[in-house]
């Protein structure tokens, strides 16, 4: 087996990022975009998440980059501070080979360590069992679905929601004092 190495993405990686992506736009209702981004768009994306201090990782295989992971703000209202979305990509000549497993945990890991306590996996597709069996391998609990959110290649597609406690959960005491 290759080992797979796992880092903070920079800008150098934003070709492979936009090419792993534009993939599953073209070819997949996993992203509801109809359009691949192009690579400016791509390196914006990448600067809004890290400016926030959010992981963004790169998986490498032989120097080349096989898929990616971020974690973006769930929503931008307040109340919501303390939840991520997670997002996970990987080369179609690379699924099934342990990037995705090597991806996650340190997304997660990243993301209690900034204090974050709900992770939520928003699943393109309730055909994409897949991504619905990963998430769930790694703690996730599916928690909703909505019907015919999306409309792709021709047809309505449903999202699958999916929600990880991260670190104490909802059990987290906060003090008013500290946010």
């Amino acid at each position: 087996m290759t080992s797979i190495f796992i880092r903070s993405a920079c800008e150098s990686d934003i070709q492979s990022i936009t090419d792993i992506y534009a993939y599953y736009v073209q070819h997949s209702s996993i992203s509801f975009e109809l359009t691949p981004p192009d690579v400016p768009e791509m390196a914006k994306r990448l600067t809004q998440i890290t400016d926030l201090r959010l992981p963004y990782l790169v998986a490498e295989v032989d120097d080349q980059i096989v898929g990616y992971a971020y974690a973006a703000l769930y929503r931008t209202r307040a109340a919501y501070r303390f939840t991520v979305e997670d997002s996970i990509y990987v080369r179609p000549t690379h699924r099934g080979k342990g990037v995705g497993e090597s991806l996650l945990p340190l997304l997660i890991t990243k993301c209690e360590e900034a204090g974050y306590r709900q992770m939520v996996a928003v699943i393109g597709g309730d055909d994409n069992t897949a991504s619905i069996r990963f998430h769930k391998k790694f703690g996730f609990n599916q928690c909703g679905l909505l019907e015919g959110v999306g409309y792709k290649f021709g047809h309505w597609v449903n999202t699958v929601l999916l929600q990880k406690p991260l670190g104490l959960g909802a059990t987290t005491v906060i003090n008013p004092g500290d946010i």
